[in-house]
């Protein structure tokens, strides 16, 4: 199944994240697997439930920081109970010249998992990478969206497939989905 609401972000996303060469990345996700399609020089995968980045940064077992060249979050941020926290310890788990990406729903329906608490547009999601230590100067936010991926997203069952009859234009005014990458000086 290839998600409507996330066509365009993993397709931007992925070229992205080819550019940084991923075979020199030691990578956390924090979502789900996608990360495990790149061939990253060590990749670890953990769910929010493994790991809450809202009570501080992962730590090793001498209680040092565990650092990463990335850490992705998919779809997760929308979930966290405290975002500004965890964006803040996620800024302290970061090599120097590491990178954040994440990605957030705009306009879907709510799915409390357990809980929704956040939206953000790319402005809104710069804003909070900002308050969490990152450089405005280092910070991408997009966001994707139109009137017809808005109104699949009222369908059941949620969340849409995508189809071959798809409007997939930007409507800038629209947005549906919302990432960002951010790199910490």
């Amino acid at each position: 199944m290839r998600s409507l609401n996330r066509v365009v972000v993993q397709k931007a996303s992925r070229d992205w994240i080819t550019s940084l060469g991923p075979e020199r990345l030691d990578v956390l996700e924090l979502s789900g697997k996608w990360g495990q399609s790149f061939p990253f020089r060590s990749y670890l995968a953990l769910n929010r439930w493994k790991f809450d980045p809202c009570k501080g940064p992962m730590l090793d077992g001498a209680g040092k920081v565990v650092r990463f060249d990335l850490i992705m979050a998919d779809q997760v941020w929308e979930h966290v109970d405290r975002p500004h926290a965890a964006t803040r310890n996620i800024y302290r788990m970061l090599r120097r010249g590491g990178w954040f990406w994440l990605a957030v729903p705009f306009f879907i329906p709510y799915h409390a998992a357990p809980v929704d608490c956040s939206r953000w547009t790319a402005r809104g999601l710069k804003n909070l990478l900002i308050e969490a230590g990152f450089a405005a100067d280092r910070i991408q936010a997009h966001q994707w969206g139109n009137r017809h991926v808005a109104r699949r997203n009222l369908e059941t069952p949620w969340p849409p497939e995508l189809r071959d009859d798809d409007d997939l234009t930007d409507d800038p005014d629209f947005p549906v989905v919302t990432w960002a990458m951010a790199q910490k000086d």
